[in-house]
């Protein structure tokens, strides 16, 4: 009987942790060792899956309390699959005033989805590479910010348009 029991739990468990993400059509991540280094420049290789459809794009940051700055600046860079480019620079809050981080996360790590673009129609076919890297200062400073700390993986979400 107790056997049972957990069985249809587990059963029950990951019908709802599947169904959760049904809108995912790319989904990566990719870890930073120590501190994202300024030159660092994370790539993601992503293979649409029609050119029909509408999609929305995310970037996703997981940071801990070691990131000291209220926001982030971005730029993040889509390469087409016959060569055109879009380069963006993107600031994003992290922080409350009063230095709360934002973000999802029970933890001492918070994961933030951030708006890239939305409805975005992939029509080349073939593989489009998404490149992103920080673009940090610090005030008054000319100079980048050139290992940033608090920033643990770095990831790149496309979402069917219609995800609730």
């Amino acid at each position: 009987m107790l056997q049972n029991r957990v069985v249809l739990f587990l059963l029950i468990f990951s019908t709802v942790i599947v169904s959760c993400d049904s809108n995912g059509v790319f989904d990566k991540y990719k870890s930073v060792p120590n501190a994202w280094h300024k030159d660092s420049i994370i790539s993601f290789k992503v293979t649409p899956p029609d050119s029909i459809n509408k999609h929305n794009l995310f970037v996703n940051l997981r940071n801990t309390n070691a990131y000291k700055f209220n926001n982030i600046f971005l730029i993040v860079e889509m390469v087409f699959p016959h060569g055109k480019t879009i380069k963006d620079t993107l600031e994003y809050r992290m922080a409350e005033p009063s230095g709360k981080l934002l973000g999802e996360g029970y933890t001492s790590i918070k994961e933030n989805k951030l708006w890239y673009k939305e409805g975005v129609v992939f029509q080349e076919s073939g593989i489009y590479t998404v490149n992103i890297q920080h673009a940090m200062r610090e005030n008054g400073k000319v100079n980048g910010v050139v290992e940033l700390d608090g920033i643990t993986d770095i990831g790149f979400r496309v979402e069917n348009h219609n995800a609730k």
